[in-house]
């Protein structure tokens, strides 16, 4: 006889129990989470004791005068939120969709790049179309582009990038280029840096970690040229003080300069080594390819690239 325990199937669970869970776990208390549910504290123990059997684990347990998540249940802390906020995303969907009625909240992941570029025009435009709804821009992190597919089953879309997500449905909003900045007083300044000065000099690298880095980074690596990084930011809007004022240099989109004050101090120079195009997408979750929200707010961040960067070029 087999040792293997028989298969755990969603027909035998009440979706109520998602949300039990989820109150627990957040709130690392069984007493708490029955006030958060308005509900008895009976009725919230009884819940655990059943997911504790259905995970084969305690979940939540008292160690000395409190209690505490086991290392699992610290682990289903942040499913738990993902999937509850899938499932909202389920049933709070409508089959005809009508943007002026909508109140619903979209959310785009996003570097403060491209939030200056488009996050303005962006928001006049879902304001025009749905007065109601509203927009959540969430800074993009290195764990967000190591789990985009967990992330994206409950937020919309995420704008990074070629190069950093794959295997997920993806549309191309703008093109931009790479350019080498220093501070204007730089020695390299007036010239422009050589590749023995991309070899030697200080860098600010924007997301640069063991799994994550810009396509630019690893492009020089690829031809060899290992950055000396000196400073590690994950904002684009923080390199010019980074930079102005030091021997650092830095990569960084060529429309980045047209932010107001982004110029300040700061020389652009075009980079000694070809480092390709920068080139801007949007991705999100298969499971919202037909969804008539999920396309509206995709075709509107298409439309205010459009308008704010020009048209892209076919084949470009």
């Amino acid at each position: 006889m087999s040792d293997t325990p028989p298969p755990r199937t969603l027909a035998n669970l009440d979706l109520n129990l998602l949300v039990t869970l989820d109150a627990i776990v957040q709130n690392q208390s069984v007493t708490r989470a029955a006030e958060q549910l308005g509900v008895t504290q009976p009725a919230v123990s009884a819940a655990l004791a059943r997911l504790r059997r259905h995970f084969a684990d305690e979940i939540l347990h008292r160690v000395g005068n409190r209690y505490q998540l086991t290392p699992f249940g610290m682990d289903l802390r942040q499913r738990t939120r993902l999937a509850l906020a899938g499932v909202e995303r389920v049933f709070g969907s409508r089959g005809i969709f009508e943007a002026t009625d909508t109140a619903r909240e979209f959310s785009v992941v996003v570097s403060d790049y491209a939030t200056a570029m488009l996050g303005r025009r962006l928001t006049d435009l879902v304001t025009a179309h749905a007065p109601h709804a509203r927009l959540r821009f969430i800074p993009t992190t290195p764990d967000h582009v190591a789990r985009a597919e967990q992330m994206l089953t409950a937020l919309d879309v995420m704008l990074v990038p070629h190069g950093f997500v794959t295997d997920l449905p993806n549309s191309e909003v703008f093109r931009d280029d790479w350019v080498v900045v220093t501070d204007h007083g730089h020695r390299v300044a007036h010239d422009g840096p050589t590749v023995d000065d991309l070899r030697t000099l200080p860098w600010v690298l924007v997301y640069h970690s063991q799994t994550a880095s810009t396509p630019a980074a690893r492009q020089l690596r690829m031809i060899g040229i290992e950055p000396r990084a000196q400073v590690i930011t994950e904002s684009f809007l923080t390199v010019r003080s980074l930079v102005v004022g030091s021997d650092r240099i830095a990569l960084v989109p060529r429309r980045l300069l047209d932010v107001p004050g982004m110029r300040d101090g700061l020389s652009a120079h075009r980079s000694p080594v070809d480092l390709g195009p920068l080139v801007q997408a949007m991705w999100w979750h298969p499971v919202y390819d037909h969804e008539p929200e999920h396309r509206f707010l995709r075709e509107l961040i298409l439309q205010a690239a459009r308008e704010v960067c020009g048209p892209l070029t076919p084949g470009a």
